[in-house]
């Protein structure tokens, strides 16, 4: 028999996987995949304008799938996209005109969905089960920051520069890439 300790993860994943097909199932009809809704639903909710990269970690996918994701959903008139004006790298996406008619069922939808799955449980019990996700929550972004933090590449100053902020001359650079110089 496994413990409560072996059992949480999985019974995490579960939930938050059953959660979303129950809702996917109700979005179906409005032509709303779970890709879709979960995007335009995370650019509704969002202070401000989400980049390409944002949106990616919010759903937990890599960046290439979201490009891929939200070109579709551009071509469909879901959102709008557009160069950031501080990193004309940076696309920030917008949503539609057409997603702004769906936005509020989709709310509603999840909000009912919400009352429906936990209409029964004692708000006592909620609360307790909200603080004891949002520690896990927490511990699990701290780690993962920490272990970013220190896999992160050392950072040279500018490029032809030493570490000390010092040109690099031509003879040395030459030679650190292995080029033999005169």
């Amino acid at each position: 028999m496994k413990s409560d300790w072996e059992t949480i993860g999985p019974l995490l994943h579960g939930t938050a996987r059953a959660w979303r097909l129950k809702l996917d199932d109700r979005l179906k009809p409005m032509g709303l995949s779970q890709a879709k809704w979960r995007t335009l639903l995370h650019l509704s909710i969002a202070s401000d304008a989400l980049t390409q990269a944002e949106i990616a970690a919010r759903l937990g996918v890599e960046e290439p799938s979201v490009v891929t994701l939200l070109h579709r959903l551009e071509r469909e008139g879901w959102v709008t996209r557009q160069s950031s004006p501080r990193d004309r790298r940076c696309k920030i996406v917008h949503l539609g005109q057409r997603a702004q008619r769906v936005i509020t069922p989709i709310k509603t939808a999840a909000d009912e969905l919400r009352h429906e799955l936990l209409a029964d449980i004692p708000a006592s019990e909620l609360r307790t089960c909200i603080k004891v996700l949002t520690r896990i929550c927490e511990k699990a972004e701290k780690r993962d920051e920490a272990r970013r933090t220190a896999t992160s590449p050392v950072r040279l100053p500018h490029n032809g520069q030493h570490r000390d902020g010092h040109p690099i001359t031509r003879k040395k650079a030459l030679r650190g890439a292995g080029t033999k110089s005169k």
